[in-house]
């Protein structure tokens, strides 16, 4: 039987971070779980390509709007689960055990929010991160593994610079469950912005953007 996961990482400029990203998937290709890995860029001007190559990956090219790279990567795919993940996301040790059981059924799970760092900040925001994914918002760190039938009878991810995680998570409302195991996400960008200060951008972006203004717009702001 084939090996039911298709693996969607979006990349720009992730030379640094994404060899970490792919080891840890290889706990679920040594259990027979991942049939491919494909690696979505947006015209990175460093390694990233070769790092991705030297894994084995497919390699799809296109404009660096990560919706548009996840909708490409995703069209790809040929098998009947989809895991996209970013790639400064880890899953940690073991998690082939609660992905097996999650694909049991036929609902689009994520992973638990966790950084690689301690503290009452990064506790505090994954804590926040994790609530807000039960009530329906789950975060593209947080990885989403989906069957591709559910993907497709959606429409996929929507063509946009920003906030293509919540959009698909949108429309995914009532047919989302948490997997019982957890992603862990790079600091970095929290601790070079200050946690309260990122995570506030974080939500006035989310605000912005559920009250009608436009990815691009977001993204331009997100940017500065």
């Amino acid at each position: 039987m084939p090996a039911p996961i298709s693996v969607i990482i979006p990349t720009l400029n992730v030379e640094r971070s994404l060899s970490t990203c792919l080891a840890a998937l290889m706990e679920g290709l040594d259990a027979g779980l991942i049939r491919e890995l494909i690696v979505s860029d947006g015209g990175s001007d460093d390694a990233t390509r070769f790092v991705a190559e030297e894994w084995g990956a497919q390699i799809v090219e296109g404009d660096p709007s990560r919706g548009g790279q996840l909708r490409r990567g995703c069209a790809k795919a040929s098998a009947d689960w989809l895991l996209v993940l970013h790639a400064d996301t880890q899953l940690e040790p073991g998690w082939t055990g609660p992905v097996i059981a999650h694909l049991k059924g036929q609902k689009a799970g994520w992973f638990q929010l966790r950084f690689d760092s301690n503290g009452f900040a990064a506790g505090f925001v994954a804590g926040w991160a994790n609530l807000r994914s039960r009530i329906g918002l789950p975060y593209g760190d947080q990885g989403l593994l989906l069957p591709r039938s559910l993907y497709q009878s959606v429409g996929g991810y929507p063509d946009q610079p920003l906030m293509e995680d919540v959009a698909i998570a949108r429309l995914l409302q009532g047919h989302m469950t948490a997997i019982s195991s957890a992603a862990i996400t790079s600091a970095d960008r929290y601790k070079k912005a200050g946690w309260m200060r990122r995570g506030g951008r974080n939500l006035w972006t989310l605000i912005r953007y559920l009250s009608g203004v436009s990815p691009a717009t977001l993204a331009q702001s997100y940017a500065k």
